[in-house]
């Protein structure tokens, strides 16, 4: 039987909280997911990162697993481990920084706009998929209480809260002041393909049958997400018959998934094994032990390192140079990861 994840507290969202019931659906592991790493790879300084690291292309499936559980854990999870992965992120990035060798300058994945650009994209996302392939838009007083949580994960990394959308509008906005910084290159049309490609490429623990069946389809869902403009920096096509003759497809797919928690356990269990234990007691309607509700700024001063990651940030810049542990990963490294937080198991 699953084993579910022991929750002494709601950490940072309460147990009814829109962006949970939002992230919880099954459009965000199957599609929001890819939709979003795959656009961040239109920042220059992101595929710069991705490239020197090269794990995207040598250890697929772990890295989507852990962006899963990462993001899972900010959501989901009991305020401690919310903390302590925001420690841990914070330490895996610190050494993803070097030159950039398209723009010539250099990249820094702890950068506050970096860390921006990849949130925005991944609640954004999430949010597109969830109101395209899911239960549709959500109301006026709904988004607005999304966008306010999106500020309160926000927290955790090294962002500049005052920079944070809160609106629809902004956050549009915000799309569109990036779209003169967005590029393309050969290795963001690279990964962009194999990570579309996540059916053969990522989710390699699915059944061969149902990867080769779900496969186009999935896919295709992803690309007809995409903004028509965007599609030729990420070099891909696709017409709009097929745009809506999947969106056909999926939406009621998604809607009979979302309606048996036994099968969205099994999936998450298979494409995300790290990620998936984190939203069991979600899924099943679990109360976490204590209903209680941390601000990050409360749950950082009682769980983790009480400096903000900006601060954090800050004393990392200091120190490179001095300090061993903070020098760039080699390229195609096999280092082992620093591993977030592993959830505590109860019997299911």
């Amino acid at each position: 039987m699953t084993s579910q994840y022991l929750r002494p507290d709601e950490g940072l969202f309460p147990a009814d909280s829109v962006a949970r019931r939002v992230w919880a659906y099954p459009t965000s592991a199957l599609l929001g997911f890819i939709r979003a790493v795959t656009i961040e790879h239109l920042d220059p300084d992101l595929t710069a990162a991705v490239d020197a690291s090269g794990q995207v292309l040598q250890r697929p499936a772990l890295r989507y697993d852990r962006t899963v559980q990462y993001f899972a854990t900010v959501l989901f999870g009991d305020a401690a481990s919310v903390i302590k992965s925001s420690d841990v992120l914070m330490k895996v990035h610190a050494r993803a920084h070097g030159p950039n060798p398209v723009t010539g300058g250099t990249f820094d994945s702890n950068d506050p706009d970096s860390q921006l650009w990849i949130h925005m994209t991944a609640w954004h996302s999430i949010l597109y998929v969830y109101e395209k392939y899911g239960p549709g838009r959500l109301s006026r007083a709904e988004e607005t209480e999304y966008w306010r949580e999106c500020a309160i994960a926000a927290a955790v990394q090294p962002i500049r809260l005052d920079d944070v959308p809160t609106s629809r509008g902004e956050v549009q906005k915000y799309f569109d002041d990036w779209r003169d910084r967005l590029a393309s290159s050969e290795i963001a049309v690279h990964n962009i393909d194999f990570i579309l490609d996540g059916m053969r490429t990522i989710f390699a623990a699915l059944p061969a049958p149902m990867r080769a069946v779900l496969g186009p389809v999935i896919r295709s869902g992803v690309i007809a997400t995409y903004p028509r403009w965007m599609r030729p920096l990420m070099g891909v096509r696709q017409s709009r018959l097929a745009d809506t003759a999947v969106t056909a497809v999926i939406r009621p797919g998604m809607a009979a998934l979302a309606r048996s928690p036994r099968a969205q356990m099994w999936f998450l269990e298979r494409v995300a094994p790290r990620g998936g234990p984190v939203l069991t007691d979600h899924i099943r309607g679990l109360p976490a032990e204590s209903s209680s509700v941390y601000s990050p700024a409360e749950a950082r001063k009682k769980f983790g390192d009480p400096r903000t990651p900006l601060e954090q940030y800050a004393d990392q810049l200091a120190a490179r140079g001095a300090d061993e542990a903070l020098a760039p990963y080699e390229h195609n490294h096999h280092d082992a990861p620093l591993e977030f937080v592993a959830p505590a198991a109860r019997a299911g």
